[in-house]
């Protein structure tokens, strides 16, 4: 009929009723922690830092000087050299003597702020001009490479090497997994004891950030012990593990 407006309809469907899956039916992912533990070269990261840094310096700050056919770049004085080599010299003590007590962690630090001290004022050649003028000078290339060598080999083995192998924590089991071969070792986490240990403040607290070594002892017919040294986050990972092995799997 002429003057009625034409209206399109569509039809609508019937929205389906959502499925309602049963508890018992729902796949529940049991919790687990993993627990790495890594060499003491993790606590290298401040040599290849300094190294970097002492090469940065160098480029912006050095000045030429022939060396048989070629130029080489130095710092023209010796604070570069020195810091690093104290850098280093610091970080080998740290990673292999356990530093204990309030004494020696004020021994570090007076012996570090007194380096940066003479730095700052530029006085290491003066305390050098003591020993016979006996400089410490490494060119750009030096720094470079000897700070590119160690991160290289600080990347492997912290990224791929450590992670070859790892502890699988459950509510009811602890298994030793390797990433190459099929063998592992499992172990029931009923009447196990979880214990966390920071008795180095410079290589836990400062290099590791937080880092310590993880304990597991189990009681009973079994007394086996479980060492797993630098582990990253140990607090919190002991946190988790407390809160999951608490309750145990339905069986």
């Amino acid at each position: 009929m002429e003057g009625r407006p034409n209206y399109e309809t569509e039809q609508l469907k019937p929205v389906a009723e959502p499925r309602v899956v049963p508890a018992e039916a729902r796949v529940v992912r049991e919790p687990e922690v993993r627990v790495y533990a890594h060499s003491r070269l993790f606590y290298w990261w401040p040599v290849w830092v300094a190294g970097y840094v002492m090469a940065l310096l160098t480029h912006l700050y050095g000045e030429p000087h022939q060396i048989g056919q070629s130029q080489e770049i130095f710092y023209p004085e010796s604070n570069l050299g020195v810091i690093f080599l104290l850098t280093l010299l610091m970080v080998i003590v740290i990673t292999n003597v356990t530093v204990r007590g309030l004494a020696s962690v004020i021994v570090i630090l007076s012996l570090a702020l007194a380096a940066l001290t003479l730095a700052y004022f530029h006085k290491w050649d003066a305390v050098l001009d003591w020993f016979g003028r006996l400089r410490i000078h490494l060119n750009l290339g030096a720094y470079f490479w000897f700070a590119t060598v160690i991160f290289i080999t600080w990347l492997l083995t912290v990224v791929v090497f450590d992670h070859m192998s790892h502890w699988r924590i459950t509510p009811g089991q602890v298994t030793h997994e390797f990433v190459l071969g099929s063998s592992s070792k499992s172990y029931d986490s009923d009447n196990m004891v979880f214990e966390k240990f920071r008795d180095d403040l410079f290589r836990h607290w400062i290099l590791g950030f937080g880092s310590g070594d993880l304990r597991i002892r189990a009681f009973g017919a079994q007394q086996d012990a479980i060492f797993i040294p630098n582990v990253l986050l140990v607090g919190s990972k002991v946190r988790r593990i407390e809160h999951m092995i608490a309750a145990k799997p339905e069986r």
